[in-house]
């Protein structure tokens, strides 16, 4: 299956520079790549540009059949048990807001103007982190360069998505950083984070709606 790229992103250099090579790596991959491909892009396809305010970078997909669909940190609707990096985002959104979601689909968060983009858009089953250097990181930085045009809210989790600070330009974002919700992490820096309210928070100061984090 070709890869199409999402109508309102085919305009990033990515996807004529980059994309023809990942398409035959992915050909000739002999494991199982996941989400399937038509949901690689499921993302970008789901937000174009002009109604982005804030974006959550991951790293890449789950590597477990059945949990990713193509939207950052989100599973399937009804898994369970949720991955725990899944789960201790929840556990920060109680924390910082006094709720959260119970169920692991964040796609609702795409209507209220949320891109969850991993910097590697694949992954082998079994083998997290299998697919990062097969140039996928290429799109991430063209995304975060084509969404610094104005401003918004970048939320980068980890040193993955710290990476991509230095292409985050011009005035007037809100950049947040800490450490990864991953249960290896989750207590040096991203429990007690707030990244939520600190969201919403720089939202309502320039007038914008908020973002509901409770939208399924």
């Amino acid at each position: 299956m070709t890869l199409t790229p999402p109508p309102a992103w085919a305009h990033l250099p990515f996807f004529t520079r980059d994309l023809p090579a990942i398409e035959a790596a992915l050909d000739a991959e002999q494991r199982t790549i996941l989400p399937p491909r038509a949901e690689v892009f499921a993302a970008l396809n789901a937000l174009p540009p002009e109604d982005v305010r804030v974006l959550i970078l991951g790293q890449d997909p789950y590597p477990t059949p059945g949990h990713a669909h193509g939207f950052a940190f989100s599973v399937a609707p009804g898994l369970r048990p949720l991955p725990r990096s899944l789960g201790n985002i929840f556990k920060e959104m109680a924390a910082d807001l006094g709720t959260a979601p119970t169920d692991g689909d964040l796609r609702g968060w795409a209507r209220e103007g949320v891109l969850l983009l991993n910097t590697a858009l694949t992954v082998p089953a079994g083998a997290a982190g299998g697919h990062a250097n097969l140039g996928w990181t290429a799109l991430a930085r063209d995304v975060v360069q084509e969404l610094s045009q104005a401003p918004r809210a970048f939320v980068l989790w980890g040193a993955q998505a710290q990476r991509y600070r230095p292409f985050i330009t011009g005035s007037d974002h809100l950049i947040l950083e800490s450490a990864h919700p991953s249960p290896l992490s989750a207590r040096r820096g991203f429990f007690g984070s707030r990244p939520f309210s600190r969201v919403n928070d720089w939202l309502k100061a320039r007038g914008e709606r908020e973002i509901n984090w409770m939208r399924t």
